[in-house]
C-alpha cells in the first residue's frame, strides 16, 4: 500500500511540477539566473518531501510550491517594469574582455579565473584570446564572445594600454612553430611547464620572451599564450 501511494504521488508530483514550470514560462527553462535557480531548487525539494513522506498531505506540499510559482510570476512582472529591481535579482552582465583586454578586476569580482575563461572561449569555438574583442559573462553564467573579425573597423592594435598610459599587452613574433591549438604558457604568474614541453621550449626561452614584453619575472605576467604560428601574446599584471 505504501509503495502504491508513493507511485501515485510520484506521478502526480511530476505532472504538478511540469505544469508549474510551464506556467512560469520559457524564461525559467531557457535562462537559469540566480533567482530562477533558487525557485527551481525549492520546488524540487518540496516535491521530494511530498513523494518521500506518504503521511504528509499532498495539499501541504502543493501550497508552498504554488507560493513559489506566485513569487516567481510576480517578480518576473515587476522586473519587466523596473530596471533597478531587475538588476537586483538578475544581476548585470560582466565584461571580462573589453576592447581586446582582459578585465582582471571584473574577473576577480566575479571569482572567475583564467581556466574558466579559456574553457568557455573554447566552448565558443575561440582558441586564442588575442582574437577576442569582447567577452561578456552573462547573468546565466554563459559567455558571449565577439571576435575582432566580427566587428567592422574593430580594434587592430596588438598592445593594450593601462589608465596611466603604460603598455600591459604585447604580441611578439617568435620562430617557434607547432601543430595544434594555441596554448597558455603562463597563467596568473604560474608557468605551465607541460605546455612548454609540448612546443619544445624551455623556461629560459620563455623568460627571454616575456623580458622583451617588459616583464622581469614570470610573476609579473597575467597571461601568456602562443599560437601555432609562433605569435606570443603577453599580458602583464
Amino acid at each position: 500500500m505504501v509503495l502504491a501511494t508513493i507511485f501515485v504521488r510520484t506521478i502526480f508530483v511530476y505532472f504538478a511540477v511540469f505544469l508549474m514550470l510551464r506556467i512560469m514560462g520559457k524564461r525559467e527553462i531557457g535562462k537559469l539566473s540566480l533567482f530562477d535557480l533558487v525557485i527551481s531548487i525549492m520546488i524540487a525539494e518540496i516535491a521530494v518531501f511530498i513523494v518521500e513522506d506518504p503521511g504528509r498531505s499532498v495539499i501541504s506540499g502543493l501550497v508552498p510550491m504554488l507560493t513559489m510559482v506566485g513569487i516567481q510570476l510576480l517578480l518576473s512582472y515587476v522586473t519587466m517594469k523596473n530596471v533597478t529591481i531587475r538588476r537586483l535579482f538578475d544581476g548585470s552582465p560582466s565584461f571580462v574582455i573589453e576592447h581586446g583586454k582582459i578585465n582582471r578586476k571584473e574577473m576577480w569580482k566575479q571569482r572567475y579565473n583564467l581556466s574558466d575563461l579559456l574553457l568557455q572561449l573554447r566552448q565558443n569555438n575561440v582558441l586564442n584570446v588575442a582574437d577576442v574583442e569582447f567577452a561578456i559573462l552573462e547573468t546565466t553564467g554563459k559567455l558571449t564572445v565577439v571576435k575582432k573579425e566580427d566587428l567592422a573597423g574593430g580594434a587592430e592594435g596588438k598592445t593594450g594600454r593601462r589608465a596611466d598610459g603604460g603598455d600591459d599587452r604585447r604580441t611578439i613574433r617568435t620562430n617557434v612553430r607547432f601543430s595544434g591549438i594555441p596554448l597558455p604558457l603562463i597563467m596568473d604568474g604560474h608557468v605551465l611547464d607541460e605546455n612548454l614541453r609540448r612546443i619544445g621550449v624551455t623556461r629560459f626561452w620563455l623568460k627571454e620572451q616575456i623580458g622583451a614584453a617588459g616583464a622581469a619575472d614570470f610573476r609579473h605576467v597575467f597571461l601568456c599564450m602562443i599560437d601555432p604560428k609562433g605569435s606570443l601574446l603577453v599580458e602583464l599584471k
